[in-house]
């Protein structure tokens, strides 16, 4: 009987665990600028991956940057 009650506890916990899991709310993502939007797009012109790609993006904002300023 023991096990019975202690098998259905832990059926609790993890129903209900469960239910509050399925019940928080969905992460906000940010939206991206058009910078980086236009920056991505030339990498994916370029064909670029991995380290370059995040090296071009980097320098394409820093020189957005600029050219607004």
């Amino acid at each position: 009987m023991r096990l019975f009650t202690a098998s259905l506890g832990v059926a609790v916990l993890l129903v209900a665990g469960g239910a509050v899991l399925a019940q928080q709310q969905p992460k906000v993502t940010k939206s991206r600028s058009t910078g980086s939007m236009e920056c991505s797009k030339q990498a994916d012109d370029k064909g670029l991956h991995g380290k370059a790609r995040k090296h071009f993006r980097s320098k394409c904002m820093k020189d957005l940057r600029k050219q607004a300023a």
